[in-house]
């Protein structure tokens, strides 16, 4: 039997629905208010359409242009050496393919980077490590802010001697950071992982499939956090990871949002709430929560942990959508429900059945590799399962590269035909007089043209 549950006035199962799946129905339901009117933040978007508490993170706006023009680990014209330089600066991909770091990854520690993986040609960039003792997570942003991550693939396809190091993506101790349209697998920790004194941080339009087992998970939004912090993870896929789907661990006064995601084919659970550093504020809104092959009935929607408990938690729910015979919202969880959402949203959001069709649509990486396209043929077929070992990259189409005389990260024929001069470098003017710079609109071109799998 399939089940479906919409979770939206009274937050909690109805007392039928609880009986129907052999759940306890000890709490009772919560009459919870509509979100109250978003709040989106103040001041200049990293780009056009970016969303969340980090969407006014200045990325490499107002920098330099480096060309990454080798997929060699390092030296002139590699990712490292656009990844390590210093001042604001956008890393625009000549060549598309695999970045494999053979040395131990760098550590994104210099502020106002930009990485447009949109610009590369073909296939598009995917960023991994070599395997064996010098393995450790590709994309590492540690001590720093303002870091704008695009448009690139995180696949771990080799494992790494190094388990607990081995995240795809680490935001440490920073604030103000982007990671949208990124797709990432196969990592042997965290898929996506939040450590320390992070705030303002977005996640968003991503994918985050396949994790490897015994330590298969989605998104640590947070782990040891030394103070409040906000967080959204908005239009995001989590599918084929146990647990941590996400998991969610702030301290009181957070402002954390868990918005118009699907949530696939978890085993145990699928968000996590916690109450280990005073009692997380959260609102989940607009979800999909899908049970898979590797669901049961004691696979739980939304759970509540109490381990080392150090305060109560703020559970708001509304509008999320759960399909399939399984625990939907615990008996822990429900006791934790509130009325009214924590803080004010940074977005209107959609319904969670539009939200489902969007996110189907779009997340992830463009043009999709055959690894995302599975993961939605999954989702939408209710097929699919765990893994246990990481799968292959495949080949990437290879392309040449746009023509850019003046080397301002912008494709010549673009410029002359949306007012921009091919032979001055003017990335940073704004031709059109729309508030956003030549370049801002340019990658919203490439962004298209990706998703049509052309570029």
């Amino acid at each position: 039997m399939t089940y479906q549950s919409v979770l939206k006035g009274k937050t909690a199962l109805a007392a039928a629905s609880a009986v129907a799946l052999g759940l306890s129905a000890c709490a009772e339901p919560v009459e919870a208010a509509p979100p109250p009117a978003a709040q989106p933040v103040s001041g200049k978007l990293a780009f056009p359409g970016a969303i969340g508490h980090g969407a006014g993170s200045k990325g490499g706006r107002g920098g330099k242009i480096i060309y990454v023009t080798t997929r060699k680990d390092s030296g002139k014209g590699s990712l490292r050496a656009c990844l390590v330089a210093k001042g604001p600066r956008v890393c625009v991909f000549r060549v598309g393919g695999v970045f494999r770091f053979t040395n131990r990854p760098p550590v994104i520690k210099n502020p106002y980077l930009t990485i447009a993986g949109q610009t590369a040609p073909g296939g598009g960039v995917v960023i991994s490590h070599a395997g064996g003792n010098s393995a450790r997570t590709p994309l590492l942003i540690k001590n720093t802010n303002n870091i704008v991550v695009r448009h690139v693939r995180i696949r771990l396809d080799r494992l790494s001697a190094n388990r607990k190091s081995d995240d795809a993506i680490t935001i440490e101790n920073s604030r103000k950071i982007v990671i949208d349209h990124v797709s990432a697998s196969w990592a042997s920790d965290e898929l996506v992982n939040g450590y320390g004194d992070n705030d303002q941080i977005t996640i968003s339009n991503s994918i985050f499939a396949y994790g490897i087992p015994r330590h298969d998970k989605c998104a640590l939004l947070a782990s040891d956090p030394k103070d409040a912090q906000r967080v959204s993870f908005i239009g995001n896929i989590c599918a084929h990871n146990g647990d941590r789907n996400p998991d969610i661990n702030f301290p009181p006064q957070s402002c954390v949002e868990v918005m118009n995601n699907v949530l696939y084919n978890a085993e145990s659970q699928f968000a996590e709430v916690w109450e280990q550093f005073g009692g997380t504020p959260v609102s989940i809104v607009g979800n999909t929560f899908v049970l898979g092959p590797n669901g049961s009935r004691n696979t739980q929607g939304i759970a509540r942990n109490d381990i080392a408990a150090k305060g109560k938690a703020k559970i708001y729910l509304w509008d999320n959508d759960f399909v399939g015979n399984f625990d939907h919202v615990s008996s822990p969880a429900r006791q934790r429900q509130v009325g009214n959402a924590p803080c004010a949203p940074t977005i209107k959001a959609k319904s969670a059945a539009k939200a489902y069709d969007d996110v189907l649509a779009s997340a992830g990486t463009w043009p999709r590799d055959a690894i995302d396209a599975k993961v939605v043929s999954d989702i939408r077929n209710r097929a699919g399962q765990i893994i246990s070992r990481p799968g292959s990259i495949g080949k990437i189409k290879s392309a040449k590269a746009y023509r850019d005389v003046d080397r301002d990260g912008m494709d010549d024929n673009w410029e002359t035909k949306h007012g921009a001069n091919p032979t001055v470098a003017d990335t940073w003017g704004d031709a059109n007089g729309d508030g956003f710079s030549n370049f801002d609109n340019f990658l919203i071109y490439r962004d298209g043209l990706k998703k049509k799998g052309k570029g």
